[in-house]
């Protein structure tokens, strides 16, 4: 690769992080304000659903449908945001997002994050795909100590799927706080941090509709 050819890919590179960082903004402020086509114009046009329904039509469905049903308002404050590059087309990420939440009489504040799946088509950058992960969900003045940390108001507290992503978490309390026996690994090669934290781990099924 020539040095024209690379300073092009470079700058590529650098315009392409820029838009990928702003679409979980983009994300969270269309859902916030509730402009469920803002929203969906997000991911592709083929985008799927669920329950064997693909698009964007039925994206907004779901959308206007789960939002109307759980919740008065809402506002998702992002966090750190890392990005790999899989091909120049294709990347992902995580995302970190602590939200809150009126339902109802309550106000339940969440911390989560997402694990993204990016991919750029005509020159534009879209979410393929937004797999939730949770940590905790409750109100406001009820702290979320303890087991089954996902309380929403008139919902049995059921586990959320924060940590399943990654084997580290189970692996490092497995020890019970016993010091590490094995040689430290290599820093992961670049473009590879997130794959490499996974080691292979399947992907996590969450419970997205409380």
């Amino acid at each position: 690769m020539g040095d024209t050819e690379s300073l092009l890919a470079r700058i590529d590179r650098l315009e392409s992080l820029d838009a990928i960082r702003q679409l979980p903004a983009k994300y969270a402020l269309a859902l916030d304000m509730r402009d469920s086509d803002a929203w969906v114009n997000l991911f592709p046009e083929d985008v799927r659903v669920g329950g064997g329904r693909q698009g964007r039509k039925a994206l907004r469905d779901w959308f206007d449908e789960t939002h109307s049903m759980q919740f008065d308002g809402t506002s998702h404050h992002i966090g750190g945001h890392i990005i790999d590059f899989d091909d120049p087309d294709h990347a992902q990420g995580v995302v970190y997002s602590k939200n809150e939440h009126e339902a109802g009489p309550e106000w339940v504040v969440m911390q989560m994050m997402y694990f993204d799946q990016y991919e750029r088509i005509g020159g534009r950058w879209y979410f393929r795909r937004r797999l939730p992960l949770y940590w905790y969900a409750s109100d406001l003045n009820k702290p979320p100590v303890g087991d089954r940390k996902m309380r929403w108001p008139g919902v049995p507290p059921y586990h959320g799927s924060f940590h399943d992503l990654f084997p580290s978490w189970k692996s490092y309390w497995a020890r019970q706080g016993r010091p590490h026996d094995g040689p430290v690994e290599p820093p992961a090669p670049l473009e590879k941090f997130i794959e490499t934290m996974r080691r292979g781990a399947p992907l996590p099924r969450p419970r997205v509709r409380s």
